[in-house]
């Protein structure tokens, strides 16, 4: 049985891996920030040796866009050196690694979806640093599969979703920025691929290098919000006015791209997974959330 090591398993998309491992009775060991310091090399090397996975996934990540303007050492020291070493050691243990990234380290300018062969261009800290991470990898070891990734929302951790739904429950008016575009990703699609790409590295079947992975379906913030809301509304009765804002009507401290939409084909061809209609996976998780009278979180920023 393929064993796998995941560091970042205390985030929204950690925590979703670790459950669908145990569903599928895969041999899984997660260890959270609480447990690991990521930037740590002994402590890195250790856990590799502790556990000799047949594949590690990198999950962890500073995600605060907004924040990380401010803060960029330390968003540089968990984004982009901290893959950089995993990478490193992983290489000198000759496993596998699998790291997320995400839809930031480009510009957004783009009319259609972007392909991994698009060049980057990344608008603020939290997208060069990622940007930096994913160069870090690629220079450490030839054994890897980053996977960008865009609008991550689920069950746990915070989210777009998460809050919207909050927010639905107590205001009658909600203003959401309708003039960026993005593929939602749920948490479940997101962990079934890269548990796919995790299994197929430690079997000596994937194709290195870098791919794209997003819900299937392309929408605005403002077309996202809407079909939390319409879910919602058969739970709770709230039907809350959805006002379309510009970018410019909201600024933010970080610059967000204007087309974070990805293709995923490649993805698909590569690892055979391809996640579901991004309207279908927001309906079951609104669903789940509201059924089991789970609150509603804090924002956070990004995938």
């Amino acid at each position: 049985m393929t064993r796998i090591l995941l560091f970042g398993a205390g985030g929204q998309l950690g925590r979703e891996v670790t459950g669908l491992a145990a569903a599928c009775g895969i041999d899984l060991v997660g260890l959270g920030h609480d447990a690991l310091d990521i930037a740590d090399p002994v402590a890195v090397a250790r856990a590799i040796e502790a556990v000799r996975p047949d594949a590690l996934i990198n999950a962890a990540a500073y995600t605060a866009v907004d924040k990380a303007e401010t803060e960029p050492e330390l968003a540089a020291r968990i984004n982009a050196f901290a893959p950089g070493l995993i990478a490193e050691r992983c290489a000198r243990y000759r496993t596998p690694l699998v790291q997320v990234s995400t839809d930031y380290v480009f510009d957004g300018t783009k009319t259609g979806a972007y392909v991994e062969a698009d060049p980057i261009a990344p608008l603020g800290v939290y997208g060069r640093t990622k940007a930096a991470g994913e160069a870090a990898v690629r220079a450490a070891s030839e054994r890897h599969v980053i996977v960008r990734t865009s609008w991550v929302y689920g069950a746990h951790g915070n989210n777009f979703l998460k809050t919207m739904l909050r927010l639905a429950a107590e205001q009658d008016l909600l203003k959401v920025v309708s003039d960026q575009r993005g593929c939602p990703t749920a948490t479940r699609d997101l962990a079934e691929a890269v548990l796919a790409a995790a299994d197929a590295a430690a079997r000596g079947d994937a194709r290195w290098g870098t791919y794209h992975f997003a819900g299937t379906g392309a929408t605005s913030w403002h077309g996202f919000a809407s079909a939390i809301v319409a879910a919602a509304a058969g739970h709770t009765g709230r039907k809350p006015q959805i006002s379309p804002i510009t970018t410019a009507d909201y600024p933010t401290p970080a610059k967000r791209p204007k087309n974070s939409e990805l293709a995923s084909d490649l993805f698909e061809r590569s690892f055979g997974v391809r996640a579901l209609p991004w309207e279908q996976r927001v309906s079951e998780v609104v669903d789940a959330l509201l059924t089991q009278g789970k609150p509603a979180e804090v924002p956070v920023e990004a995938s």
